[in-house]
């Protein structure tokens, strides 16, 4: 079974989807709360190449929505990642890795496919 690791922070409800969809299938995995313990810029790097940015950068989000028009205004993946590492509630939430593919976001039918 493959090392699995949900990044996120606990009191979102996408999160608590996520680990309950989890727990119920017995898959287990280690939670790391990035409000906490921080998120590494390799991290941040990493899953930038799989997904791209600008699915992780969330934009939804009030943490976003509050920052300068300078600070939103012509992101770019460097940007969107010094952006991440200063403000991990910008990462949108959950990312689960170390299954067959990087899911960012809970859904439980791309769970449902995943390969855990």
């Amino acid at each position: 079974m493959a090392k699995v690791t949900l990044y996120g922070i606990p009191n979102c409800d996408t999160v608590k989807k996520a680990r309950t969809y989890l727990d119920g299938r017995g898959v287990g995995y280690h939670f790391h709360d990035y409000k906490k313990a921080g998120i590494e810029a390799a991290d941040l790097e990493r899953w930038t190449r799989q997904v791209g940015w600008e699915k992780l950068l969330n934009k939804a989000g009030t943490t976003f929505k509050k920052l300068p028009d300078a600070d939103k205004a012509d992101i770019d993946e460097q940007k969107a990642i010094a952006l991440m590492l200063a403000n991990p509630s910008m990462i949108k939430r959950p990312v689960v890795e170390g299954g067959a593919s990087l899911l960012v976001g809970f859904k439980p039918e791309i769970y449902d496919a995943e390969k855990f």
